[in-house]
This record gives C-alpha cells, structure tokens and sequence, in this order.
C-alpha cells in the first residue's frame, strides 16, 4: 500500500519536472532551437495543429531558423502562426521556406524571461509539493486506519520527503542552466 503511494508520487513528480523542462525551453535564449516553436498552433486547414507537425526545423546559423513546411500550401497559414505567437521574430517567406531571424536579446529582455523561468521553476516546485501534500494525507490515512504501522509510515514519510527535495533541487538544477543560457551573450 504505502510502496504504492510513494511510487505514484515518484512518477507524478518525475512528470512535473519533465514539464518544467518542456516550458524552459519554449523560454527564448540568444540562439534559435526548434523546441522554441513547440507551443505555436496553425490553423492548417481549418484544423489546429502543432507546427512541429507541419514543418522541419533548420539552424544554419546560431540565430537563424529555416523552416521547411512539408506542405507549401500551408505557409501562410504557418508564417501567421509565428507572427501571432510573440515569438519576437519575423518570418520571411521566399515560396519554399520561411526564414525566421531572432533579434539580439537586450539586456532588458534577458533579466523579463529570467524572471520567467523563475516563475517556472516556483510553479513546478509547489506541484510538486501538492503532490507531497497528497501522498503525506494517504500514508496519513493507512496509519490512522490501521492497514499499516506508525514505524511504517513514519519510515515512508521520510522516503517521501526525500524523493520531494530529489525532484526541487532537480528543478533548481535546471532553472539553474536556463538562468546561465539567458545570461550568456
């Protein structure tokens, strides 16, 4: 019962960092990576589709981005896309692919998205506590009912605490590397 408890938690944690990693790297830095498009929908034939979906990415440069949709029909639908998705670059459509140049981040700038994936990682770290909250609450729940004993689930409480403080300092490992890749000139 209480393996169980702790392995769901484990999974459901290991799932809020995944996520935390999914959102840092939509986080624009100085250089132009596919995974900055994967939040951005087209409308692709009436359809709302991932352009990951639609198109392949290319990085020439270290802050050029050629996008080649497979379906040149669909490159008016995709450049909109890009321009609705305050992404802060400008698409440019030569009939075959769209072009997209990121713009030298400011200062300014820099320290707003730090601030950002700050925002990030606080929020994958209170999921992750909920999800502490919630299995403490059942092992509590065993205990109170007698399924298990207190040795039991005070043993448990502590492989829960420090699966929690496994999946944070996780989380500030890789606020930690954003933080530095933002910083980065």
């Amino acid at each position: 019962m209480i393996d169980d408890t702790l392995l769901e938690a484990e999974e459901k944690m290991e799932k809020a960092v995944e996520v935390a990693k999914d959102n840092f790297a939509g986080i624009r830095t100085g250089r132009a990576h596919p995974s900055m498009f994967n939040k951005v929908i087209v409308d692709y034939y009436g359809a709302p589709t991932p352009l990951q979906q639609l198109a392949s990415f290319q990085t020439p440069e270290a802050r050029t981005i050629l996008i080649s949709p497979f379906d040149k029909g669909s490159m008016a639908n995709i450049e909109k896309a890009l321009r609705d998705a305050d992404l802060g670059v400008n698409p440019s459509n030569d009939g075959n692919i769209i072009r997209c140049i990121l713009p030298q981040l400011t200062e300014e700038r820099r320290r707003e998205y730090i601030k950002m994936a700050r925002g990030l990682g606080e929020d994958a770290k209170v999921s992750i506590r909920n999800i502490r909250r919630t299995a403490k609450e059942s092992i509590e729940k065993l205990v109170k009912d007698g399924d298990v004993g207190e040795d039991e689930g005070s043993r448990a409480e502590k492989d829960l605490e420090s699966t929690t403080k496994k999946y944070v300092d996780s989380i500030d490992e890789v606020l930690k590397g954003k933080e530095a890749e933002l910083l980065e000139v």
